[in-house]
């Protein structure tokens, strides 16, 4: 399908302008020839010559239901004629429309009376529910997971546990406790889920055995940390998904030592794994939930926390505790609102399951015909390729950044035509293809990602053996 450029500048005068006056300090040059693209659709990306590209990470889950979804954009474009612009210190009924809504779903999923708490970022909203933690707490320390990853702010760095978000900018004294993630694949301590009876479990459990383990003081039966930051499904990690008991065993260590949970569903809410709340799946409660990206669809910057009574009570989280100037705008409020209605229509629960089932099983007849792939799993519509040598184990970095860079080059021959392919990167060792597409995405698309796929296997390996 091609479109008619909008663009008045050509690529490379484009190129120039973008080498000469853009920071470099975002994610952008991860890629060396960063792609321009000038229009989008459903589950596609166009650049401005008009080629199409099949968008396998729908800007990192944040586009749950398509491109340019007309009844979403309807509720935005609504809004701006009536109230486009209102300072957060005033009330608007989305506001208050949007936050029930949500609060409903929290109760719905885990039983328990709460309230929300917006912001415009994920990261701004891991910074209140910080503050929730430390509010109620009066502790700063916390555990997260070895892999995970929390946002890019100071305080979200924290948590976050790759060191070089953190390198450029000094001491960080409240680094979290890295805690190993259930990575079944490439198991920490070397074991398999048939035969460890939770293993990784026990050596968490483990910690507070000994006040010499600097984490409990048996007198006063009190832990110096505060709170365990979970991401249900490993995200920039990997989309790894930990074996099915292992969330409610370190609950239970939690409960026992008064330590908060807190679920990031910053990347696998709205559905993605095929249930409102990623951490829906494992039976656990927890005692704040963090979300945003999908909330609006990616038509807004909106993100928000829940939290149970207790924590954020008009009595115990008083105004002006935080504040953004753009939290809860009425713009996002709006486009969130009419996501969570969208949602109320598509019945994604059973829809998810299935085309999630119909992907997984196409992953897996590709893993057998390429040797380069080590693993694929998934929940849902979060699906994973590990990149491997030969041998199904040792990652590869070099290839996946090679189909990476094929994906983005486009002209992949298809039934359908040339394609691009536009695929995420992450994992423990950079070499896990994320998949996030559209939870709209069809059954023929779904064979046109297994076909692209292939195509880019056979041809960036044979290139790297020559």
């Amino acid at each position: 399908m091609r479109r008619k450029p909008l663009l008045a500048l050509d690529e490379k005068s484009l190129r120039e302008k973008e080498a000469r006056f853009c920071s470099y300090g975002d994610t952008v040059h991860y890629s060396p020839v960063p792609k321009i693209f000038e229009s989008c659709e459903g589950s596609f990306l166009y650049d401005n010559a008009g080629k199409e590209y099949l968008d396998l990470q729908m800007w990192y889950s944040a586009v749950n239901f398509g491109y340019r979804n007309p009844a979403l954009i309807g509720a935005l474009k609504a809004q701006l004629d009536k109230l486009p612009q209102l300072a957060c210190q005033y009330l608007h009924p989305e506001k208050i429309l949007l936050a029930e809504k949500l609060a409903n779903e929290c109760l719905r999923a885990f039983g328990v009376q709460g309230r929300i708490q917006f912001n415009v970022g994920g990261a701004q909203a891991v910074e209140d529910s910080l503050k929730l933690v430390r509010n109620e707490t009066r502790k700063s320390l916390m555990f997260a997971f070895t892999g995970g990853y929390h946002g890019r702010t100071l305080g979200a760095s924290e948590i976050t546990s790759s060191y070089r978000y953190r390198r450029r900018f000094g001491h960080f004294s409240n680094r979290a406790h890295f805690v190993p993630f259930p990575y079944c694949y490439r198991c920490p301590y070397g074991k398999t889920l048939e035969s460890c009876d939770y293993y990784c479990a026990k050596q968490f459990e483990a910690l507070f055995e000994t006040e010499y383990n600097s984490f409990w003081d048996p007198r006063a039966k009190e832990s110096e940390f505060s709170a365990f930051y979970v991401e249900p499904v490993q995200a920039t990690g990997g989309y790894i998904i930990p074996p099915p008991d292992y969330l409610k065993r370190i609950k239970k260590v939690l409960d026992e030592r008064k330590i908060l949970l807190v679920d990031d569903e910053i990347q696998m809410g709205f559905f993605r794994t095929g249930k409102f709340w990623a951490l829906e799946h494992f039976g656990v409660t927890p005692n704040i939930v963090v979300f945003g990206k999908a909330m609006t669809n990616g038509l807004n910057p909106l993100s928000g926390v829940w939290a149970e009574e207790r924590l954020i009570s008009p009595q115990k989280f008083p105004p002006g505790s935080t504040h953004s100037t753009f939290s809860a705008n009425p713009l996002g409020t709006a486009a969130a609102l009419a996501t969570l209605q969208w949602i109320e229509q598509r019945h994604y629960e059973k829809k998810v399951a299935e085309s999630g089932a119909y992907f997984l099983k196409g992953l897996q007849e590709l893993k057998k015909r390429h040797k380069t792939i080590g693993d694929v799993s998934g929940l849902g519509l979060a699906l994973r390729i590990e990149v491997t040598e030969q041998d199904r184990w040792t990652p590869n970095k070099a290839l996946a950044d090679k189909i990476f860079e094929a994906g983005l080059a486009g002209g992949i021959p298809t039934a359908r035509g040339p394609m691009g392919l536009v695929l995420d990167i992450g994992g423990h060792y950079k070499n896990v293809f994320t998949l996030a597409p559209s939870l709209e995405i069809s059954r023929k698309e779904i064979d046109l990602a297994i076909e692209t796929l292939d195509y880019l296997f056979k041809t960036c390996s044979a290139k790297l053996a020559s």
